[in-house]
């Protein structure tokens, strides 16, 4: 795979997300308290995750203008995660037990990827600067590619159009939380330590190595699709790592429950951070990443956007107290 040193320069660049839809977040209603209910069935499957001394970080960033680095080491108490993200069915069962209106339905549109736009959808306009990401009236979790687009919802893949305000509610209805970015990187580097990726340190290429499910071939125009995604692939898809947890990196960028922060004395970066207050900080990488433009597909990576945006790559997976 050719590297380039021409990458996004800022966390909301590129494949990762488009700009925030600039308006307040209506207000999230309360979800039923489910303290004294039996546990959620996504606790139950959860995997244990012993705590103790944690990896966070890279010594070696790639873009280091995202606040890569530096590694460092944190104590961890223990705690569960779901081993994939949440799917369509899970939500599905969310919606149908609170009749919660995520806020893709609330403002009426989503971003929707140019290439997963059918004919029949009217969205002649990509986003400034981000041409490829479009807005598309009526997508939402249900509706991924926008109206009737039926077929392109699968229960078995990530839910996506899910910000993070819709996630923090899922997860308050579970009775769980989203995990913090220390939680999420010692789940992804499945007992390997410092390491780039879940499985190691071997680089995806576009020939014959694709682990994960990333874009292979020309950003924006042209997706090989070689590791058999050109969109979301199963939650389960692609062999676990070392502690059990399925696609760590790619397939969906993942919400946590941190405010994106880069600690930097640069006044270029304090500039950027001032215009990104209150965003939120997402982890993973997608089907949409590739080392040419944004290479966010590895452990250390991270990307920040506003709670209310939603996209066709944004999902989440849970994490629970012991």
């Amino acid at each position: 795979m050719e590297r380039s040193d021409d990458h996004t320069d800022g966390p909301t660049g590129g494949c990762c997300a488009p700009a925030s839809r600039q308006a307040a977040a209506p207000a999230i209603p309360p979800m039923p308290d489910r303290a004294t209910a039996a546990p959620h069935p996504l606790r139950a499957s959860a995997l244990r995750v012993e705590g103790g001394r944690a990896l966070v970080g890279t010594a070696t960033p790639r873009l280091p203008q995202d606040g890569e680095g530096p590694l460092r080491r944190v104590t961890l108490k223990p705690y569960l995660l779901s081993p994939t993200t949440v799917t369509n069915a899970d939500f599905a069962a969310f919606i149908d037990a609170t009749g919660y209106r995520t806020e893709a339905e609330r403002f009426g549109w989503s971003f929707v990827f140019w290439a997963q736009v059918p004919p029949h959808v009217d969205a002649p306009h990509g986003v400034v600067g981000v041409e490829w990401w479009r807005r598309v009236d009526g997508a939402d979790w249900r509706n991924i590619n926008g109206p009737d687009t039926a077929e392109a919802w699968h229960p078995d893949h990530p839910v996506v159009h899910v910000s993070w305000n819709d996630a923090r509610a899922f997860a308050h209805w579970a009775g769980g939380r989203l995990p913090s970015e220390a939680e999420w990187e010692h789940a992804a580097r499945g007992g390997l330590g410092d390491v780039a990726y879940p499985w190691g340190d071997t680089d995806p290429d576009d020939r014959d190595f694709q682990p994960c499910n990333i874009w292979q071939g020309d950003f924006p125009a042209r997706n090989l699709g070689l590791d058999g995604y050109a969109t979301t692939a199963p939650a389960r898809a692609f062999a676990p790592n070392g502690y059990g947890f399925y696609n760590m990196v790619g397939n969906v960028w993942e919400w946590t429950a941190e405010p994106f922060r880069i600690r930097s004395v640069k006044r270029a970066v304090q500039a950027r951070m001032a215009q990104m207050k209150g965003y939120k900080l997402s982890k993973g990488g997608s089907f949409l990443c590739h080392a040419s433009y944004c290479w966010r597909y590895r452990i250390a990576a991270r990307s920040g956007n506003s709670p209310d945006s939603t996209t066709t790559h944004h999902g989440f997976r849970l994490a629970f107290d012991v």
